[in-house]
């Protein structure tokens, strides 16, 4: 299998494709979208981004490095070249506009780093649990408690199944030890949202002026509309919320 890559440069004679070798490690994980590391000139690795996959290329000579992740989809990639074209850019230009906040930069260690946390879930199956509990080979209460809690409550986060059962670190790693359950550490979502209070804006009144063109072009039979206004008078949010409202009452 073969990669198409974009180099993350700003050079403008760098603005083409690089056909890349896929080894067989990365083969089920490699995507359009995915960004790696490739050898390319005199250097010895190159960020790039998977905009396209083939079966083969008689260009291909080099192996891909290193799969670093797959942070974009196949829409931002599709996306960023009809940007590419519409702006007479590089690709990789608009690719950069996609990436998260602190994932910009092509030095690693400066990066977003994602926080990730251990949750937990059953290993085996419900029915073989209960038979266990049932047959006395699982015999403590704090066991059975985290078992019964995780039977409606499976992928919780450590933390929280210690503080919900009234159980401790050392009982959850025994049921690990035991087969009963596995602690799979995952990445956490942020939400740059979470600790800041919103406010939502207050319904704004029209002036005289504006509230005349309002009545004026909600009672016309037409669907488009131009307005004429000084800069600031609030003609786009104005025409949008008459827009919204004409379409409703048709």
């Amino acid at each position: 299998m073969i990669a198409e890559v974009i180099i993350n440069t700003i050079a403008k004679e760098l603005n083409k494709t690089y056909d890349y070798i896929i080894p067989d490690s990365i083969s089920n994980d490699i995507k359009i979208g995915s960004r790696i590391f490739v050898p390319f000139g005199k250097t010895k690795q190159e960020e790039g981004f998977v905009i396209g996959l083939k079966q083969t290329s008689k260009f291909a000579n080099k192996e891909i490095i290193k799969l670093e992740d797959n942070i974009l989809t196949e829409k931002n990639i599709n996306l960023a070249k009809i940007m590419a074209r519409r702006y007479f850019c590089n690709i990789s230009d608009c690719i950069r506009l996609m990436l998260p906040p602190g994932n910009t930069t092509k030095n690693i260690n400066n990066r977003v780093k994602d926080k990730k946390a251990n949750f937990v879930y059953l290993k085996k199956d419900i029915e073989e649990i209960e038979f266990h509990i049932e047959e006395g080979i699982i015999k403590s209460e704090k066991q059975k408690r985290i078992l019964t809690f995780l039977f409606e409550n499976e992928g919780i986060h450590i933390l929280d199944l210690e503080l919900l059962t009234d159980t401790s670190r050392s009982i959850i790693k025994t049921l690990e030890k035991k087969g009963y359950i596995e602690i799979i550490e995952e990445k956490i979502d942020r939400n740059p949202f979470a600790h800041k209070d919103i406010k939502k804006d207050k319904k704004l009144k029209l002036t005289e002026e504006q509230q005349y063109a309002y009545d004026k072009i909600s009672s016309s039979r037409y669907k488009e509309f131009l307005i004429y206004g000084v800069t600031g008078s609030r003609k786009n949010r104005n025409i949008f919320t008459i827009n919204r409202k004409c379409n409703k009452t048709r």
